[in-house]
């Protein structure tokens, strides 16, 4: 049976749909070739890097609503591979993604197998570095990656980036997913309180130190370790997207071992977008990046080491021809 709205909300509800079609008239439909409209950040969770990274451009773009004729929104995912597909699907016009899945996508490995290469991805530019994180209970003893058989270990749900990293992490080092460990697929975010409440040993977390997730796992009253991985020779000579990277010491003084530098592999945060991203709009964000990028890199402790040039670091993907456009106009190309 159709139910109908009552008067005043019918009316309202129409106002609200001229509205939104007198606004796509003028801008252009999502993910189109017009030079303006809303647009999506695709990042991940609240609690990690990616978010507050959208955000900080967002708010850039939306300060400059009345030039580019542009709104801009962050909103939070399940991370890389998501985003990659959202923008691929035009459910997202932008992307905060891990630069091994923007490769994978790029070649039609991985995630993206079955489905193929995505060839109208296109990249913008990179980010900060982001750390294969591991982090254990101290009373479950565990000091190397062999020490994690049988032990019950947050991997990451479907869909994110640092699944895939903790299961490349497993395959060099000989372990099984799928026997050797008790994996568990809860985001980032729900890991800390996880592990406190004695239900994780341990878990993966990739990201841009420093992390509140990480902060909060070592805030209770069970003590925690970072746990250093390496042997990793074998997944750096075959994966040219990682790379040997440390954990800064002192960053997290109630971790046990927190003053001292922790040796792991690591990604960089790369944006993304479409080919069918008009060249206005890229140029646009692409433009308010790089010229306050001082200000920019105020928004995370994370971003402290970005420059201008280490920004055009670790992308697979084309460049979107309205980020090649500022970088010819700057230089940088």
């Amino acid at each position: 049976m159709l139910r109908l709205l009552p008067m005043k909300l019918k009316f309202s509800s129409m106002v609200t749909l001229v509205c939104l079609f007198a606004f796509s008239a003028c801008t252009g439909k999502k993910g189109s070739s017009s030079s303006g409209g809303f647009v999506s950040i695709g990042t991940g969770s609240v609690t990690g890097v990616y978010y507050p990274t959208g955000g900080a451009i967002a708010k850039m773009i939306n300060q400059k609503s009345d030039t580019y004729n542009i709104k801009a929104s962050a909103e939070s995912t399940a991370g890389s591979v998501f985003n990659i597909n959202a923008v691929m699907e035009g459910d997202l016009e932008f992307g905060i993604v891990q630069s091994d899945a923007q490769y994978f996508a790029v070649k039609g490995e991985g995630e993206w197998k079955e489905k193929g290469a995505q060839e109208d991805l296109r990249a913008i530019c990179s980010f900060h570095s982001e750390a294969v994180t591991l982090i254990a209970a101290a009373d479950a003893n565990v000091k190397s990656l062999s020490d994690l058989k049988g032990k019950t270990v947050n991997i990451g749900p479907p869909g994110s980036g640092m699944r895939t990293n903790a299961i490349d992490v497993f395959n060099t080092a000989g372990i099984n997913p799928d026997s050797d460990i008790q994996a568990e697929n809860l985001k980032g975010s729900e890991a800390p309180i996880m592990l406190q409440d004695s239900r994780l040993d341990a878990f993966f977390y990739t990201v841009g130190h420093p992390s509140g997730v990480i902060t909060e796992a070592s805030s209770g009253k069970r003590s925690v370790v970072f746990v250093p991985i390496t042997g990793m020779q074998k997944l750096l000579s075959e994966s040219p997207f990682y790379s040997m990277t440390k954990i800064p010491a002192g960053l997290y003084p109630q971790i046990a071992n927190g003053n001292k530098e922790i040796e792991t592999v690591g990604v960089k945060a790369t944006f993304v977008t479409s080919a069918k991203v008009s060249d206005d709009v890229v140029y646009a964000l692409t433009k308010e990046i790089f010229e306050n990028l001082e200000e920019f890199k105020k928004q995370h402790a994370a971003f402290a080491l970005l420059t201008k040039e280490n920004m055009l670091e670790a992308l697979s993907a084309p460049l979107h021809p309205g980020a090649l456009k500022y970088y010819q106009e700057a230089g940088l190309k």
